[in-house]
Formats: structure tokens, sequence, C-alpha cells
């Protein structure tokens, strides 16, 4: 007994399977983490070393160069790039695709326990790891008056401790705010006349800073512990330390200097809407739900303020669970208006409300099942998976429309619901199993490709595989037992059928006669016609595709915009911060749209580590600004960005900006540039050549914004030692160099405890001996015997420069020209133009450049899609062969394809978006879309052959008979796509093209199938006829003779 028949006879056990699988499916829902993207493991790694006081260059020698050689070893590296910058080195490592990073990071660091060469005043190397789990969810910003010199302590205490046990919580860091430091001043003049140096005080201080365990003693009958215990108590207690002795006479402490508890020099302050504070950076635990937690730290924050001292603010920067809760809820009301148009369709066409509910019941229930798939494999609900659900609504009602639609006319011929339903779900069953393996074997592949095509599109594929193979289970099973139960022969006709079904009726049937008659026609021309129709797919593929623009991601508005502002290298954090408070009250003043505005500005600590993942310094502000949401302002967030470059053009103290749409990052959804990068070593020439390059391309209407990713050379004062000079006093290099270091920046020896905390104690020199060269010549440095030498007597100190940020590719110099692509023009456009620009500069010796950031990745995903182009198409051809028993049928067929490419470069030209990732997976959709409507055709002739109607009436019959199951299934999957091609909600412009490119392909190539394929048909088997004709004549001879 069939799968079928056995459904229809046991119709109670069909319907609870189903209604089992739709409870689950809701069960799943209501456990599933809600997120904007999967779970992506990224295929990069990064190695940062913090170095304070060290320029870029020695950064790079010293650091970076030491670590790239032992890291190019890693196994499986792609490439290495590095950014050597004042007082820190970063490194990626970018690996294959399908590299396991767990066994990659292991490697990494294995490779980093070999390396014994790194100075001493250097940190140690830190990995991090990034995935969609580490983007921050929450930003907060705090401000306060009288608490902010204490304000980090109360942060880390009664904040971010808290918050940090909320579940969820993976981890809670604070940026913007100074730490806490007890600050010891010396005079040189004093230390000198006692003889005493730096690194003295901090050995003493070290030494009298102690709580040591001194193991235990017996008295009596108990045993006690003993201990030393003789730690600060307060700053008063240290300058009563005796750090050394002149003439017999203790010299303490207060003798040579002064403490100051404060914060630490020259270090990051935050600003939010002018008011001085900090922020506080949450991140989530793997695979955990991003709108609970955010929900969640917010209601915890509630009870913490009531805790806090009254001057102390805490507001909100970033909260991307406002921006996943508006784009799921965009995606819900797609789908949501994609279910009802697709069910208008259905009632439009059958005219029957049972048979609509029939077929529509197949899309909830096959959602549904896919939640399952969600859960069990512990994915998220995002906006991959949405979008996967509403892309599949359209296409999961065709197999039920085909069966339902058979079985209907089983019954208007006389049979009984029952008989009708199992006779015609017979007929059909193969017909209806291999359209969806045509569909299947478009998305199954996805979830074989590696890249970044692969990584996003895995889930979508997995999800459209199960929905269309649970809708066909459902259609061979579930349709024909509702139909059994259901349908009857109705010969009275409802309101609906008389005011609108019945008049649709007989304008389809006027359309059906229509075509009729052009299929005649064009059957009785079948060389005009194949001429006419391969001509416009040429026209299509010469005239058209050469004027469509190619994009890598569509930009998406988070209403969110990053803003990095450098002045001249040298300025005072003083003047940075000036000039951070006018650009804040211009912004205010003039857009309406921006919510909350923070800036930064300064140095960012060396455990600082979202600080350091950026630029940062004295003379760079760092703007984090949140807008209204898109549904709520007029101006997209790229026009806001065009104005703000326009007003920041005008400030003359401004050396560079960079004003980034989304809050920068780039990549997928990002704002869309293109990168020139230039290698080669010196620094003059690749300076120059990248000067000349970003002069030319600022003049290109197609450039928004043209940046250079090395900044202005850093003034410096360098100290040269002279080595012989160095030798005659019993010193080298290293301990000159290091005496050097902790004058100036400070010597941390011992710590200062309070409250379970602990404060670095700096010993250096006072500030007002540190501020010229002859401060410098002036330091002394003491050799073994005690003897102080001045440092203008082993060497002189000269002005320099030294590049603030070296970046290295594959171990080599580069610099990179970024330009951020205009309104209005899309990637191709400046790459374009970037060629053009590049074929007329003259390239020195040496030199070599090349396209890199997101059209390196661009290329890269488009090669891997059109190989899985070539795969859809070869599996596609199989699965129709093996159906057809027959490579001529699926040959003709095929056929279907490029003009399903024709309909979407007539509809990427018509409304002028550009060819990107997404649009290109419409096509790559389509070529298991547009075959079914041919297997419908050339099933049905065969048919009418096999019943002894001639070639020409088998085809024209065919095509009349069909014509209605065609443009019913096709118009269900095109209106499924128009609400995603036309939606203007949170999040809509990553699947615009998609939507857009699958209903103009699929559109188009319904109505040159109806064409092509019964003429292409009729034109192989006229000549198939033919050659049996012959072959028969022949043998007939033969007998005669």
């Amino acid at each position: 007994m069939s799968l079928y028949q056995s459904a229809v006879k046991r119709p109670i056990t069909t319907i609870l399977i189903f209604l089992g699988i739709a409870v689950f499916g809701l069960f799943s829902l209501t456990r599933l983490s809600i997120d904007l993207l999967p779970e992506i493991e990224t295929n990069s790694i990064m190695v940062m070393t913090t170095y304070t006081g060290a320029s870029a260059e020695d950064i790079e020698t010293n650091v970076t160069r030491p670590l790239e050689n032992m890291l190019n070893g890693v196994s499986d590296l792609k490439h290495i790039s590095s950014e050597s910058r004042e007082n820190a080195s970063i490194i990626t490592l970018e690996f294959e695709y399908g590299t396991d990073i767990d066994v990659a990071t292991n490697d990494v660091r294995d490779k980093l326990d070999q390396v014994t060469t790194l100075p001493d005043g250097a940190q140690t190397p830190i990995l991090f790891k990034f995935g969609t789990d580490d983007i921050p969810i929450l930003i907060l910003s705090v401000t306060a008056k009288e608490s902010m010199s204490g304000l980090y302590k109360i942060l880390d205490d009664q904040v971010a401790t808290p918050l940090a046990r909320v579940s969820g919580v993976g981890q809670v860091s604070i940026s913007g705010l100074a730490e806490r430091e007890i600050q010891i001043y010396c005079d040189p003049y004093k230390l000198e006349a006692y003889g005493i140096s730096i690194e003295q005080i901090g050995q003493v201080l070290a030494n009298e800073n102690l709580n040591v365990p001194a193991g235990t003693i017996d008295i009596g009958s108990n045993v006690y512990a003993m201990r030393v215990q003789k730690e600060f108590a307060g700053t008063d207690e240290m300058l009563d330390v005796v750090v050394g002795t002149s003439n017999g006479v203790p010299v303490y402490l207060r003798d040579v200097a002064r403490i100051e508890d404060a914060p630490e020099e020259r270090a990051e302050e935050s600003y939010t809407d002018d008011k001085l504070g900090g922020m506080i950076v949450i991140q989530k635990q793997s695979g955990a739900n991003s709108v609970e937690i955010a929900q969640a730290v917010n209601a915890r924050l509630e009870q913490i303020k009531k805790n806090l001292p009254s001057d102390v603010e805490i507001g909100t920067i970033v909260d991307t669970s406002d921006n996943i809760i508006l784009t799921i809820n965009s995606l819900e009301d797609t789908i949501l208006t994609t279910i009802i148009i697709v069910s208008l369709v259905v009632l439009l066409f059958l005219g029957r409300w049972r048979a609509t509910f029939v077929i529509v019941l197949t899309i909830p229930i096959s959602l549904l099942a896919a939640l399952i798939y969600l859960m069990a494999t512990g994915n998220t609900l995002n906006i991959i998976s949405m979008s996967a659900l509403s892309i599949a609504i359209g296409m999961v009602v065709d197999n039920a429309i085909v069966v339902l639609e058979n079985v209907t006319t089983h019954i208007e011929r006389g049979s009984r619901p029952k008989q009708a339903s199992m006779f015609a779900t017979n007929e059909v069953a193969i017909s209806v199993m291999a359209s969806t393996l045509t569909t299947i074997a478009v998305f199954l592949p996805l979830t074989m490709i590696d890249g970044m095509a692969g990584v996003l599109f895995k889930q979508l594929g997995w999800m459209v595989t199960i929905i269309l193979s649970v809708s066909t289970i459902g259609a061979i099973t579930l349709t024909p037992t509702l139909c059994a139960l259901m349908l009857r022969l109705n010969t009275k006709y409802n309101l609906f059928q008389k005011m609108v079904s019945n008049p649709f009726d007989r304008g389809l049937k006027a359309v059906t006669n229509g075509y009729a008659r052009l299929l005649h026609w064009c059957l009785r021309y079948r060389w005009f016609t194949l001429t006419a129709i391969i001509a416009l797919f040429f026209f299509s593929l010469f005239v058209l595709l050469p004027r469509i623009k190619t994009e890598f991601f569509p930009t998406q508005d988070n209403a969110r915009i990053g803003i990095t502002i450098k002045l001249p290298a040298g300025t005072r954090q003083d003047v940075t911060r000036e000039l951070g408070f006018r650009i804040t009250r211009q912004l205010r003043e003039k857009y309406p749209e921006i919510e909350t505005i923070n800036f930064s500005e300064g140095q960012a600590g060396e455990d600082n580590v979202f600080g350091n993942m950026s630029d940062n310094g004295n003379n760079i502000l760092k703007y984090n600004i949140r807008t209204s949401t898109s549904s709520e302002r007029e101006r997209s967030i790229s026009e806001i960005c065009d104005e703000i470059r326009k007003d920041l053009a005008e400030y003359p103290e401004i050396r560079t900006f960079n004003v980034s749409a989304g809050g920068g990052g780039g990549g997928i959804g990002g704002e869309a540039a293109a990168e020139i990068e230039i290698y080669g070593y010196d620094f003059t020439k690749s300076d120059r050549l990248a000067a000349e390059v970003a002069e030319r391309m600022s003049k290109v209407a197609s450039c928004s914004q043209v940046d250079i990713s090395r900044d202005e050379y850093t003034p410096e004062y360098r100290v040269d030692f002279d080595r012989e000079k160095l030798a005659l006093n019993g010193l080298n290099m290293a301990t000159a160099a290091n005496y050097l270091r902790n004058r100036v920046t400070g010597n941390v020896s011992t710590y200062y405890r309070e409250d379970g905390d602990e404060y670095d104690i700096r010993v250096r020199y006072d500030k007002q001996y540190r501020q010229s060269v002859e401060d410098i010549e002036n330091i002394t440095i003491y050799n073994s015997a005690g003897q102080g030498i001045k440092i203008r007597d082993l060497g002189r100190v000269v002005e320099s420069q030294s590049p603030p940020t070296i970046e290295r590719r594959d171990r080599e110099r580069v610099i990179t020209v970024k330009c951020v692509v205009a309104k209005g023009y899309a990637l191709s456009d400046v790459i374009a133009e970037a060629n053009k620009v590049m074929s007329e500069v003259e390239i020195p010796s040496g030199f070599t450049w090349q396209f890199g950031g997101s059209f390196e990745d661009q290329q890269d995903t488009f090669s891997d899609l059109f190989m899985l182009m070539a795969l859809m198409i070869v599996l596609v051809f199989i699965i129709m062969a093996a159906q057809f028993e027959s490579l001529t049928y699926p040959f003709v067929i095929m056929f279907s394809i490029p003009f399903a490419v024709t309909g979407v470069l007539i509809g990427l030209y018509v409304t002028g978006t550009p060819m990107g990732v997404m649009a290109l997976l419409g096509v790559l959709m389509l070529i298991g879309i547009v075959v079914n409507n041919g297997i419908v055709l050339i099933d049905y002739t065969m048919l009418c052959r096999e019943r002894g109607q001639g070639l020409t009436l088998a085809v024209v019959t065919a095509g009349r008979s069909r014509l209605r199951p065609i443009l019913m299934t096709t118009l269900t999957t095109v209106v499924g796509m128009i609400p995603m091609a036309v939606g203007t909600g949170e999040g809509s412009e990553m699947w615009r093209a998609l939507g857009m490119s699958v209903a103009w392909g699929l559109s188009f190539s319904t109505l040159i199938t109806l064409i092509i394929i019964p003429t292409l048909y009729s034109l192989f088997a006229g000549y198939g006829i033919r050659r049996r004709r012959r072959k028969e004549l022949k043998l007939i001879k033969k007998r005669n003779k």
C-alpha cells in the first residue's frame, strides 16, 4: 500500500501526525533565542600586544615582526595582517574557511609561548577570537559630577559586577574612564643630591608593602598561623618610608617626592551629551538570547540605579535588541502579509473556501517544522531564518495546488472524494516529488559551500530544504486526506464565486484561448520564434548586463553613525576636547534625528581592550551617535552622513575625518567602500603615491569620502645613545633605555590595596621635570658602581618623526586608500574609476597594488556562487533526466533558466538595483524554480501523445490544460516575494534585491517558458518523428528487396 493511500484510509492518524508537528513547532518557537544573525564563527584570530611609550616603528621592529615570523608557521593560514601603532601591536590571522578555529587558536597560543624576544616593557600578547556573539549587545553611557574621581570603582563594584551575574551576560567592560593610580612624583635634583634612583625607590616600596605568611606555630594545644602583614594603609604611610641614607641620616620618601592619588595621566575620556563619564560595554554568552539579555540587563539596571550616588546617571548609547526587535517584527509583518496575499491568490483561482483552507494549511505546518530544526540544532531565530520562512511561503503551496486541482478534476468527473483523492495523488505524486527535488537541488548545496556565502546561507539552505520536504510530504498525505474529508461536488455557486471567481474564470478562459492561438502561430513559425527569443536573451546579456552595477551587500540602516576625527599629531588633549564640544553642539542643533551623542578622546589604557581596538590618542575624537529609527525619520542614515561630511569639511583644524553609516566596520550590511592596497617598504614613496591616488579619487563623483589608512607622521624626540660612551661607563642600550622609560613613563613595582582592589603605585619624575629637551638631557642614569651619568654625556636628543600606524599584510608594508561609495552609486562605479586612476599614476619600482576589502570579499563570494550555480544546473539536469528517462527533454526544459537570468537583468536595470550577493542568490533560487513549469508542460504533452494525439495538437492541448496551474503556482511564488521586494521596514535593505530578482526572473521566465518550451519540444519531437519514419522507410525497402 502506498503512502498516500495509507494516509487517506487512516485520516485520524495522518491529521494527528501533522498536528503533532505543529505543536512541537509552536513549542520550539517559545524556546528559540532571538538574534540579528546566526552564530557565525569568524575565520580570524587577533593578537594584541601593548608596549606603553613605544613608537610605531619600535612596535614594528621589536614586537610585530618577531610575532609575525613566529605566527607565519601556523597551519591553514591564509593572510597575516598587522597594525603597529603607538603603544600597541595588533596582528590579525585570517584562516581558510572551514578551519577549526579552536584548533587554530591552540596552535597560535603554542607559537606565542615560543616567543622569547619581546622587550621587557611589553605586555603578554592577548588572543581574541571573534564571532557574532562578541558584538556588544549594549553600550551604556555613564556620567557623574561629584563622584567623578571614584567613578571607575563605583561602576566596577556596583554596576559591572551585578550585571555580569545576569543570566546570559558574557563580559562587562568599562571604557573611557581613567583608572586610579598612586602617583609618586620625584624631584630629580633631590634624588641626585641624596644619590637615590627611581629604581631604588620602587624596590624599597615593593619590599615594604608586603603581606607574607610566615608558617605555623604550636602554642599550648593550639596551632596558630603566623603572618607578616605590613601593607600600606594610606598615602601618608608611604611618605614615611625610608628610601635611603645620606651621611648616616635616613632619607624619607617625603624628602625627595610628593604623592598624588589621582586618575592616570593622559587617559581616555568619554562624554555623553557633553557630560563627562564613561561607557559600559556588555557582551553576551554564546547562544544566549540577545533580546532577553538586554531586557534583563535593563531591568537589573533600574534596581542598581537606586543604590548609586545621586549624581551618577546611566543612559543607553547602543541597544542592539532594539534593532533586532524592529527587524524581526518587520520580517514577521512580511511573513504575515505574504501568507494573506498567497491565500487570496489561491482563493481567487479556486473560488472555494474549503479548497483554499486545504492549500493554505500547508504553510504553517511546513514553517513550524523548520522551527523544530532550529531548536534541535541550537540555532536562533534571526534575519536569515526568518527570511527563509518568507522565501518558502510562495513555494510550499505549489505541490498542494497540483494535488488538489487534480483531485477536483476527478471529483467533477464523478468520482467519490476518497477514491478521487487516492487516484489523483497517484497520478501526480512522481512529478510533484521531482519538481520538489529540482528546487531542493538549489537550496541543499548552499549547506555545503565554504567562504562567506556558506557561512551566511548555510542556515537558509537547511531551512528551505526542510520546509519544501515537509510541504511535499504534506501534499501527498495530508492534502488528499483533507480533500477526501472536505471536498464535495458542488453544483451551486457561492457569493464569492458569483461576484469574483466566475468573472475571473471567464477572463482566464479568454487568456487561455488567446494563448492557444499564439501557441499555434509560434509552432507554425518555429524558427522565427526561437530566433526572436534567443535574440532577446543575447540582448540582455550584451546590452543590459554591462550597464548593471555590482555591489557586495546593501547598506543597512541601523540608526547608528560612527565618526573618527583626527587633528594634527601632537595636539593637546584639552584642544581636542574643546573641538569635541563644538561639534557636538552643532550636531545637536542641525540634526533633530540624533538622540544620543557620545564622544571620547585621549589614549586608551593598556587593559582597555575595547578602546584599543580602534584608533585612539590625544589628537583623535571618536563619536558614537544613535539616531531615531528609519521609520521615524525622513532622511536615510546615508543622507545624514553626507550632510555631516560637508559640515566637518568646514573645520580648518580637522586634518582628516571618517563618517561611517552603521557605526563603521563595513562587511555585511556596512557602508560599501573600495580599498586600494599599495605595497612597498619605503614610507616616502608609498605616502606620495597614496596621496596622489587619494587626491584623484576625491574628485570622483562616485566617492563621498576618501581616507588613507596611514596617518601623518607623529613628532617625537629620539634619544640617540652612543654605544662607545655607554660601554665606557659600564652601561648598555637596554639599561639606558629602561632608566629613561622609568623616569618618563614610570616604574610600577608594587600596588596599593584598598577594599579588595589593587591600584598601581607609579614612581617617576614630577611633571615639571619632563617637559623639555633639557629635562630629558639632564636625566641621570646609574651604572653598576652607583655612578650617575647624564643622558647628554651618553648621547644626544634629536627631534624626529615616526608614522603613527604601520600596516603590514603578509609580512609586507602596505598603505590603503579607502573610497566610500556615494549615495546613488555602486561599488562597481568606484572600482571602475579606481582602475582608471591607477592606470594613470606612475607606480614606483618595487611597489605593487591590488583591491582589497569589500571588493575582495565580493569577488570571492561571487566566485563561490558561480561555482555553485554550475553544480545546481548539473543536479537539476540529473533529476529531470531520471524522471523522463531522456536526455533531450531535460535539455529542452533547461532553456527556461537563461530567460530567468534575462528577467533578473531587466528587473535590476529597470529598478536601478545593483547586482549583489542577494540578487545573485535570487538567480540561484530561480534555477530550481523555473524548470518546474517546463516539467509540467513536457509531462502533460507526453501524456497527450500517449493518448494518441498528434504532435501539434498534443503541445497545444498541454499548453491550454496546464496554463492555469502554471499561472497559479507562479503567481503564488511571485506575490510571496513582493512583500520582501518592496519592504521598507528595519533590515529590509538586505532582502529587497533577492525578492525583486526572484519576482522579475520568475515572471519573465514563465512568459517565455510558455512559448519556448512547447516550440523547442515540437522541434526536437518533430525531428525524432522524421528520423523514425526514415528508419521505417529503410526497413520497408530492405524487406521489399
